[in-house]
């Protein structure tokens, strides 16, 4: 006579009896791979919302950004770029904007009291009235240099400047060198170009008048169309110092966002890495969990034997609770990684990014390594002899 074939839910009804018999233990094991799982969809939820985020800002500020900086001749000197530099950029054909900074010897202070000596960390430059535009800049409190208040002994400080200095809002005054000036604005962070956060902007007509600046710009920007970036790049420096283009430094600011992404990525996959070791490790509690319950339940297989139960029924009973074991902790994990990515990533203010196939191969993860967890319990189970199961003590 022919065994009975069991039914897909009498298999998945039998291997969840031995799980809700021993629900401490099963919850045990499955927070391993849920640690895992969770591990590996948050890494990769966090690194897929940072780089959208990453990618939003670069469309918003623009990767068709240049910039010409004065470098250094070969004996370290200081080689300035021409003075009429901007006009000659604007020459180029597929440049739709350029503008210019330049260095100013100034010392600052936030009063007279401040010794002279004292650093405050922060630099002053001169300004075009149209460095904001360029940088896709804005003020955060008070106004930008204008045609008017250029010529004027005042300042607009970066986001970190004013920090520095403890200038909150427009109308105090700070000293450079040994000078007044009124502050007027004070700029949000500039992403594309940091190291302005930490300087005092004046106008170019204002530093020649009062600070003695010789008119030579110290950083050229430019943006051209998008598709023209690279041939922009490849005449720039011998536009700006035609036949000295050696001392003149080009440099793509988005450049540094997009290095940043790499880095991500690097640190992703070491992420991931430590995310599949806890995964194993869970994996390995799982087989343990399902040794232990195959010793425990010897009389239970021994009699299931006798009444009739084939060894490929034993093999799938306790497979199937591998199975199940598994994929209770997959599903935790992905619930708990996408539930970590989410609330991250809105303190961080990206948009949350889970990828589907993230959740996807957890969950298949889960299943191999129920499987391979279960395997060599299941095959051990079958093995047993209906007799030396029903007489184990």
């Amino acid at each position: 006579m022919k065994p009975a074939r069991l039914s897909l839910t009498d298999i998945l009804r039998v291997g969840a009896v031995g799980l809700r018999a021993r629900r401490a233990r099963v919850l045990l094991s499955a927070l391993g791979i849920a640690i895992g799982i969770a591990t590996m969809v948050a890494v990769v939820g966090l690194s897929q919302s940072s780089k959208a985020d990453l990618m939003s800002r670069l469309d918003r500020l623009g990767t068709n950004l240049l910039t010409a900086e004065e470098g250094k001749d070969i004996q370290g000197n200081a080689v300035p770029l021409p003075k009429n530099a901007v006009a000659m950029v604007e020459r180029i054909g597929p440049v739709q904007h350029a503008t210019a900074t330049a260095n100013v010897d100034a010392r600052v202070r936030r009063s007279d009291v401040v010794p002279e000596e004292q650093s405050s960390g922060v630099t002053v430059q001169a300004a075009r009235t149209d460095l904001l535009k360029a940088l896709n800049a804005r003020t955060s409190k008070g106004t930008w240099l204008n045609a008017t208040n250029e010529k004027l002994p005042v300042t607009v400080l970066g986001s970190i400047a004013a920090e520095r200095l403890g200038i909150t809002s427009p109308g105090e005054k700070i000293m450079l060198n040994d000078q007044y000036v009124a502050v007027i604005g004070i700029l949000d962070p500039i992403e594309l170009f940091p190291t302005l956060d930490r300087v005092a902007m004046i106008g170019f007509p204002a530093a020649e008048r009062h600070f003695a600046f010789d008119g030579h710009p110290s950083t050229i920007f430019e943006r051209s169309t998008d598709d023209s970036v690279e041939d922009v790049r490849d005449v720039l420096a011998r536009t700006v110092s035609p036949g000295d283009e050696g001392s003149v430094r080009v440099s793509r600011p988005s450049d540094a966002l997009a290095a940043k992404a790499a880095t991500d990525k690097g640190l992703t996959t070491l992420m991931l890495g430590l995310g599949a070791v806890a995964l194993l490790v869970g994996g390995v509690g799982v087989a343990n969990t399902m040794v232990i319950s195959v010793l425990e339940r010897r009389t239970e297989i021994g009699l299931r034997r006798a009444l009739g139960a084939t060894k490929n029924a034993i093999r799938l009973q306790f497979l199937t609770e591998s199975l199940l074991l598994s994929s209770l902790g997959g599903a935790t994990g992905a619930l708990l990684g996408a539930a970590a990515t989410y609330a991250f990533a809105l303190t961080q203010h990206w948009t949350p990014v889970v990828p589907p196939w993230s959740l996807t191969a957890g969950f298949a993860a889960t299943l191999l390594i129920g499987v391979a967890a279960g395997l060599y319990p299941a095959i051990r189970a079958s093995r047993l002899h209906p007799t030396v199961a029903l007489n184990a003590t």
